[in-house]
């Protein structure tokens, strides 16, 4: 954790073949510390929204967390898109429908929650947890892929 006992939690999504091919996401708090999942057909985008959806979901809403994401579609979906797509009835600035509202909806309502902020990290720039969920994300997407199970990781391991 981090002061003041904010926990980090870096994101990351994969997508083999973008859009609809097979994906995978995982989030991470240490290299022990770390989950990771994925699905036959996808986008780069939904992988990136997942993993922050499922490292919401395991991590105790008590818990104050600082996420760490190389996705600037996702961090802005949460900061700076979310009002207007609300006013404007869930429509961009192209007046189209938002994609992913579903995805980006669920985020929302877990953060509404908690206490959650938020930070930019650049990819493949040797941040270590980055580097971490890049290797698992890309790991699930390969097994989903070659019809294998994915490895899950061993879940949330706060430090006392």
């Amino acid at each position: 954790m981090t002061a003041p006992n904010r926990l980090v939690i870096a994101t990351d999504g994969s997508c083999l073949v973008n859009p609809g091919g097979p994906g995978g996401w995982a989030w991470a708090t240490a290299a022990d510390s770390w989950a990771a999942g994925g699905h036959r057909s996808t986008t780069n985008n939904l992988m990136e929204l997942r993993a922050v959806y499922e490292a919401l979901l395991a991590v105790p809403s008590e818990v104050p967390v600082l996420i760490e994401a190389d996705s600037m579609y996702v961090i802005n979906s949460q900061t700076t898109w979310l009002a207007g797509w609300k006013r404007n009835g869930w429509r961009n600035s192209k007046r189209e429908p938002v994609k992913n509202r579903e995805a980006i909806q669920a985020i929302e309502e877990l953060v509404q929650r908690r206490d959650v902020q938020w930070r930019h990290v650049k990819g493949h720039s040797g941040h270590l947890l980055n580097e971490i969920c890049d290797l698992r994300a890309g790991e699930a997407a390969a097994a989903v892929r070659d019809g294998l199970a994915v490895d899950g990781g061993p879940g949330l391991r706060i430090p006392v």
